[in-house]
């Protein structure tokens, strides 16, 4: 009887930690089929991006402590404000240009990690060289705009949504997401996942992975 009660007293406090857990992520995103992308009006004023300011962030984590995180290159892009308002756009990430920033750049670690999540494991830049973007619907919440929009990534693609900040100044705009969470099993990577039965418990890697996107663009 005792060791019945010990048990439930175990699986009570594991589902407690799993429960606050997931209530403590923020901008979590759930990938839907794919919409219908938006066109851009005639009325609407259109954007380049220009690739030397914009960037896209990730993070990485294993379940049990640690972590790693970089940054990613945007190879191009467009975007249309229409009254100050972003009204439709879309994006190109270089995901062979990976950068692996919390392990120094010399170090053996640094390229060890970035063969392997350039490898067939994670994103296989062999035959998925770039993940593209595009807007699908765009709304306003809690002074927030909420971008909706289709990620093709590892040849998957999946309806995802962020909040983010645009702003325009003169011939400048600016897009800034906040920080949001996509889960890589979606999209086909699942090494390490600790959703396999077969994965080593304090060696697997959270499904979810954190991103944040800066573009600036000109007219």
């Amino acid at each position: 009887m005792r060791k019945k009660f010990l048990s439930l007293l175990v699986l009570v406090a594991v589902t407690t930690f799993a429960v606050s857990c997931k209530g403590e992520k923020k901008n979590e995103t759930d990938a839907e089929a794919a919409k219908t992308e938006k066109t851009t009006t005639v009325e609407a004023v259109k954007y380049k991006v220009d690739t030397a300011k914009a960037i896209v962030t990730w993070k990485g984590s294993k379940v049990i402590g640690g972590g790693h995180d970089g940054t990613m290159n945007v190879s191009s892009g467009t975007f249309a404000l229409k009254d100050g308002k972003l009204e439709s756009g879309n994006f190109i990430i270089d995901i062979a240009s990976l950068k692996v920033l919390d392990i120094p750049a010399e170090a053996e670690g640094n390229a060890n990690l970035k063969t392997h999540l350039l490898g067939p494991d994670f994103f296989d830049t062999e035959q998925h060289a770039s993940a593209a973007f595009s807007i699908t619907n765009v709304s306003e919440k809690e002074g927030k705009t909420m971008i909706e929009g289709n990620l093709t990534l590892k040849g998957v693609k999946k309806n995802i949504s962020f909040p983010a900040t645009v702003s325009q100044n003169g011939n400048e705009a600016t897009i800034k997401s906040e920080v949001f969470t996509i889960n890589r099993a979606d999209f086909g990577m699942t090494y390490g996942s600790s959703s396999l039965a077969d994965t080593v418990k304090d060696r697997a890697i959270s499904d979810d992975v954190e991103l944040s996107v800066d573009l600036t663009a000109t007219k």
